[in-house]
């Protein structure tokens, strides 16, 4: 068996599936709990409570788990770019599925539905315009984050397969 070498390479490794991770898990939370249950409030409710949601969640320390991963994950490859080849390849994979079905998706979809909902004042809204509000944005905005969700968990995994066979000739 061959010694466990904690080098720069493995660090960054570690690091990004930790944070490629915790956001899996995050919007794995948001998918299966979250949305369904804030989905059987009444109209008004609903927005008010994605409203405080989106609020809460803009933080430093979730900017930094959204963030991280984006930029970690194409490090990663760039390092292991000399290694065996199925390791980068799998590596590039994983920082591609982030780009494109986490950042891009966020970036040009949730939040302008978010956008849309944090300039709506829900104090004087009336049912009508709420339940129009409601249809404009909940159906769009979960369907955007299936697609975030599958793709963090898929990159996610793609990291855990590199982390286990990354000294074995794939």
């Amino acid at each position: 068996m061959e010694p466990f070498i904690i080098d720069t390479k493995m660090i960054v490794l570690l690091f990004t599936t930790l944070f490629t991770g915790l956001l899996a898990g995050i919007f794995f939370t948001w998918a299966n709990a979250i949305t369904p249950g804030i989905g059987r409030l009444d109209d008004i409710n609903y927005l008010c409570a994605f409203q405080n949601m989106n609020k809460t969640i803009l933080n430093p320390l979730f900017f930094v788990i959204f963030i991280s991963p984006l930029f970690l994950s194409f490090a990663t490859a760039y390092l292991y770019k000399s290694h065996y080849s199925y390791i980068f390849w799998l590596l590039l994979a994983a920082a591609i599925l982030y780009f494109a079905g986490v950042f891009l998706v966020t970036v040009m979809g949730n939040i302008p539905l978010n956008n849309l909902l944090e300039k709506t004042d829900l104090t004087n809204i009336s049912l009508e315009d709420a339940r129009s509000l409601r249809d404009k944005f909940e159906l769009k905005w979960n369907n955007l984050h299936l697609i975030r969700t599958i793709t963090s968990v898929l990159s996610f995994f793609l990291l855990i397969i590199v982390c286990l066979f990354r000294n074995n000739n794939l």
